[in-house]
């Protein structure tokens, strides 16, 4: 697999930047009835073990990750990714619960439970209006971004904020350059690491477009034919040098290059995308269609 499914590893040395995707999780569990704990964004034992009950009991691998597979599973509650739609009241979903947490680290006192009420919309009208946006109570591209870059503010040990222009500029500049379709760059770096600079999975993929160590060196010696700086530049370059590889690979196909992406060109070809690949290449596709 070229990637992870998610920008985040569910493990017991989960980051704090992960947590509001841990709080997801922990209510589509508590919606399952093997989670009773609170939903406090922290991969502790409990929530492991309700992850795996659940697994078990959908006959799903019993792994402990969270993919799309066991997302999928979940139901209702457990799609669809936050930042894949516009939220307003009557949504329900995984994305409403995280936007619920991100609301409650800011400050508001709500129920988090993957519906979006009267309650949240309240809680959102007030974030948006200390933070100088639009007060419509609806949870759409400016708000999330707002709410993530507050988050980001208050993870111990993260940097000071996620500078997204930067890394927005960098991704229209890298795609420009290889000829790659930028809203494609901007959706799926959004879906890899949520502009994230310094993530890094439990597999080793690193930085915006969660690279592996083994896609890098292959870029590096097949694609550029020189050494690459591990800098957030330097990782989006990576990305979409091998994602205009992919494109050529499938004749201009972006669903069969995201699917290569995920799941590795070879097997792509050998195997078709499997169910998991075909969820992970629609997140980044709808994605596209809102950066577009």
């Amino acid at each position: 697999m070229v990637v992870l499914t998610l920008a985040i590893a569910l493990t017991a040395a989960s980051t704090a930047a992960a947590r509001p995707q841990v709080a997801g999780l922990q209510v589509a569990l508590r919606a399952q009835g093997v989670y009773s704990g609170g939903i406090d964004g922290i991969y502790g034992p409990a929530t492991a073990r309700g992850l795996r009950l659940f697994q078990r009991r959908a006959g799903l691998k019993v792994d402990g990750r969270l993919g799309p597979a066991t997302r999928g599973a979940l139901g209702l509650l457990g799609r669809p990714g936050f930042g894949t739609r516009t939220m307003r009241r009557g949504a329900s979903g995984w994305d409403v619960s995280v936007l619920q947490f991100l609301l409650t680290e800011s400050g508001a006192i709500l129920t988090i439970d993957g519906r979006f009420g009267l309650r949240t919309q309240r809680a959102l009208r007030k974030f948006q209006r200390i933070q100088r946006l639009e007060t419509d109570g609806i949870a759409g591209r400016r708000t999330l971004r707002a709410l993530l870059l507050r988050h980001s503010e208050h993870v111990p040990g993260s940097p000071a904020r996620i500078d997204v222009r930067r890394v927005r500029a960098l991704l229209d500049y890298w795609a420009t350059y290889y000829g790659v379709d930028r809203a494609l760059m901007r959706a799926l770096a959004w879906m890899e690491s949520g502009y994230q600079t310094n993530l890094r999975s439990t597999a080793g993929a690193r930085g915006v477009m969660q690279i592996l160590p083994s896609t890098w060196a292959y870029v590096e010696a097949v694609l550029v034919g020189r050494s690459i700086r591990h800098t957030v530049s330097g990782n989006i370059r990576v990305g979409a040098a091998f994602m205009r590889q992919l494109l050529r690979e499938f004749d201009g196909d972006m669903a069969s290059a995201l699917a290569a992406w995920y799941q590795g060109p070879r097997s792509v070809r050998r195997h078709g995308p499997f169910q998991v690949t075909r969820l992970f290449v629609a997140d980044v596709l709808a994605l596209r269609r809102r950066f577009s």
